[in-house]
């Protein structure tokens, strides 16, 4: 049986974003436990020039609803970055997780060939939609999600390999 681009798209942002979840409880009960001010780890970045652990976690929400939307040939609700604790971060994938929850796979599945034009770089890019999601969307929103994981880890919160993945079906 082939893949299908729904297969391919929405199982894999909502699993990833139910693990980032579970990363980001995690970090807040480790900030709360050693009375650490949570916006400290919110703002926390691999390196100076890299984004915050907040800019992370809205791009990886950012890319799985509108990877979802643009796929069934719509566009995404906007929304708005301007979370500032884990409660609002955590809020924010619940949003997008319910959102993906509305995508069903006869919109998605024959997506394959859909024309997709995004911004890469600041100039308008087209793409394949199998393209825009194996080469652009998905490595963009793995991207995000490891950067997130990798800042809280860096910071002390005790997080693994089987947190960043989850349980194996």
């Amino acid at each position: 049986m082939a893949l299908s681009m729904y297969q391919a798209s929405v199982p894999v942002f909502a699993r990833m974003l139910t693990n980032l979840k579970g990363v980001l409880q995690k970090a807040a009960a480790h900030a709360q436990a050693r009375k650490i001010d949570e916006t400290v780890l919110i703002n926390a970045r691999l390196y100076p020039d890299m984004l915050p652990l907040s800019r992370q976690i809205q791009i990886a929400s950012d890319f799985a609803r509108g990877t979802a939307a643009r796929l069934a040939g719509g566009e995404p609700p906007s929304v708005e970055d301007n979370e500032k604790t884990f409660a609002e971060l955590v809020a924010r994938i619940d949003r997008t997780l319910d959102y993906l929850r509305t995508k069903k796979a006869a919109e998605i599945d024959g997506s394959e060939s859909r024309e997709i034009v995004r911004p890469v770089r600041g100039e308008p890019h087209t793409f394949s939609g199998v393209n825009y999601l194996l080469q652009y969307a998905l490595p963009n929103f793995f991207f995000h999600t490891t950067t997130a994981y990798a800042i809280l880890r860096h910071n002390g919160i005790e997080i693994g390999k089987s947190d960043y993945l989850g349980k194996m079906d």
